[in-house]
């Protein structure tokens, strides 16, 4: 129940929010909004407004705003018709920047919430701060430590008999041997009971460093919401260069692509749900700027296709054939669907893989 519950909070203010971006512009420039729709499909439920329908449909995969104007629509008799030219709440009919400015509005609203979720995060928890003592505040899983039977909360004093009375030395020596087998002296529990584990260290590919996957405990530091704020649009622009950078590897195989889908989403929301409130706003905010980050890529169906398209149409001083530009997006909307299927496989065949 409480994956479940996690699972819409997180989509939901993704999607919405980002829907709400195309939403208000439009209508701040005048166009005319036929429907605001969470999901795809058929109609679960829906209120008609003046002139929005405003629906749940059957598919929890996103959600769409549809603009007057924007692609053909139905008349009484249920065929297709292109909007007329003279129409002032057309979308087609207002100046390239304002709808340059529309399309542009879904992505930039998906790191205004990422802003927020930090925000609320820092102002409620306070300000995380790497602490220097010896003490192992987490593990990563599968790594040498994690098997080595290492837990949070153990101080390791020792490394091959170098004392380690900080985190900056114990790093120091784990770093400087990579590849190599190391002697660590644990103290575990309130009467620090000591014991002597032999890991491995792996070697970064990056850095060149030894590795146990071990990090330092953290600390948080009350700050007034100024500070906070400030926190949280840093961070947001750290996750976002850190996103970009990944995805650039990951696309010039400098790393393996490790692309997860709905499926992988929901296993990661899940777990970070359990990690308690704050953890799962957090994690909402890394999610809503990866979508924001995707949906500006120029893939057709997105919305940085259509500001290509639009860059182009400034650029000619007239648009470019309509019924082409449409049938562009529909077949990227299909490849797309065609690609999540995929991903929405493997993260099945993962998950059974994982089980067994």
């Amino acid at each position: 129940m409480l994956t479940t519950l996690a699972i819409v909070f997180v989509f939901g203010s993704m999607v919405m929010i980002h829907e709400f971006g195309h939403y208000i512009v439009a209508k701040w420039i005048g166009v005319k909004v036929i429907e605001f729709s969470f999901g795809f499909g058929p109609k679960i439920v829906g209120y008609q407004g003046r002139e929005t329908l405003y629906a749940l449909r059957l598919i929890p995969l996103g959600g769409f705003v549809k603009l007057h104007g924007m692609d053909a629509e139905l008349d009484k008799n249920g065929q297709p018709m292109i909007v007329s030219n003279n129409d002032a709440r057309s979308f087609m009919n207002k100046p390239v920047w304002q709808r340059m400015a529309v399309i542009a509005a879904g992505p930039i609203m998906n790191f205004v919430l990422a802003i927020i979720m930090f925000i609320s995060v820092f102002a409620y928890l306070g300000i995380p701060a790497q602490g220097n003592s010896n003490m192992v505040g987490s593990l990563v899983k599968g790594k040498p430590a994690a098997t080595a039977g290492i837990q949070p909360g153990d101080r390791i004093i020792a490394v091959d008999q170098e004392i380690t009375a900080d985190w900056a030395r114990l790093t120091e020596l784990i770093h400087s041997k990579p590849d190599q087998v190391l002697s660590l002296t644990i103290e575990r529990g309130s009467e620090q009971q000591r014991q002597t584990v032999s890991i491995k260290t792996e070697k970064d590919p990056q850095s060149g460093n030894g590795m146990i996957g071990i990090a330092p405990e953290v600390t948080y530091v009350h700050a007034s919401i100024f500070e906070s704020t400030r926190v949280g649009i840093q961070r947001s622009i750290d996750f976002t260069k850190l996103i970009v950078v990944t995805l650039t590897q990951m696309v010039t195989g400098k790393i393996p692509a490790d692309v997860g889908g709905p499926v992988m989403i929901a296993q990661v929301i899940g777990e970070g749900a359990k990690e308690g409130f704050s953890n799962l706003l957090g994690l909402t905010g890394v999610l809503s700027i990866q979508l924001g980050l995707i949906n500006l890529f120029p893939i057709p169906a997105l919305d940085g296709s259509r500001l290509v398209f639009l860059l182009i149409e400034g650029l000619r001083g007239k648009p470019l054939n309509p019924e082409k530009e449409n049938m562009i997006h529909l077949v990227g909307f299909v490849l797309l669907m065609g690609l999540m299927l995929a991903v929405t496989y493997k993260d099945v065949l993962r998950l059974f893989v994982k089980a067994g």
